[in-house]
């Protein structure tokens, strides 16, 4: 139990450290590379909405960087990741960022369900909101990365993309994708105890689809263990799917989402691995 507790100590401190970080980080970004669509709604809750960052040179397929932030599922919010966006949008990504409802008010799938929402409804607004869902990129920091990767393969969400066939790639960046939530208090309030951990989690419920999977490790990540991503990339392949793993050296499971920061992208591999990944995948739809 003590274990535990310090265990959950060091990720709330780490996450409060994170909070001042990208505040740092989002003073210093460049607004000069997109035009930015504050606090959209796509639901009825404070907390569905999204952040629109139109690239003002876009690239010639339009593609759309969806970003889902992490927090324990409980703490966290989109504006904590302009530099993200300014980072990806200097490179001709139209990028949203996304809010999703937070536990213990709401348990999954509510939150897995939010992306589906968010996602069908830019699919269904593009011409409003001025962008283009032909070419979808999921990508999730942590406990967004187990929300992407449960919209697609959960089997407790009551909701389905109305454009799947446009979501060419998802990214996971050091994501959990399987782990036994019964025994600890810190995420019981996320997830349902009426359920076992396996009718849950998306590792257990990999379909064949034509998406493909950049999951990227964290060299020095002591929050989320890398036989997720691992084993997550092993069962997306054992069911033809496509998959790639990576490890980003030097980084830890925060400084991970950071080093995508035009500001420290040039002392890690994070920014250039996904960009050369994007390009592959995007090049050959």
């Amino acid at each position: 139990m003590a274990a535990k507790i310090k265990h959950a100590h060091r990720v709330w401190k780490d996450f409060r450290a994170y909070e001042v970080v990208s505040r740092r980080l989002n003073q210093s970004i460049v607004t000069t590379h997109f035009h930015h669509v504050p606090n959209i709604a796509y639901g009825e809750h404070e907390r569905q909405t999204f952040d629109v960052y139109r690239a003002v040179l876009p690239r010639k397929d339009r593609a759309l960087i969806v970003f889902v932030h992490g927090g324990t599922w409980a703490r966290g919010d989109k504006s904590d990741y302009a530099f993200v966006a300014e980072s990806f949008t200097q490179e001709g990504f139209d990028v949203v960022l996304l809010n999703y409802r937070l536990a213990p008010q709401f348990r999954f799938p509510d939150y897995v369900n939010d992306v589906i929402y968010a996602i069908n409804h830019l699919h269904q607004q593009q011409q409003q909101l001025s962008i283009c869902t032909e070419n979808v990129v999921l990508m999730g920091h942590s406990a967004g990365a187990f929300n992407i990767m449960s919209a697609l393969y959960a089997q407790n969400t009551s909701e389905h993309f109305h454009c799947l066939s446009n979501i060419q790639a998802v990214i996971g960046l050091a994501g959990p994708y399987h782990f036994n939530y019964a025994n600890d208090v810190s995420l019981q309030q996320a997830f349902p105890t009426d359920l076992f951990y396996k009718q849950v989690m998306p590792y257990y419920h990999v379909k064949e689809n034509h998406i493909q999977h950049l999951l990227v490790v964290a060299e020095l990540d002591l929050i989320v263990a890398s036989h997720n991503s691992k084993d997550m990339h092993y069962a997306l392949c054992k069911a033809g799917n496509d998959s790639t793993l990576a490890r980003v050296r030097y980084a830890g499971h925060i400084s991970l989402v950071g080093s995508l920061s035009t500001r420290f992208s040039h002392y890690f591999t994070t920014k250039r691995l996904i960009l050369d990944y994007l390009n592959h995948v995007l090049d050959n739809v």
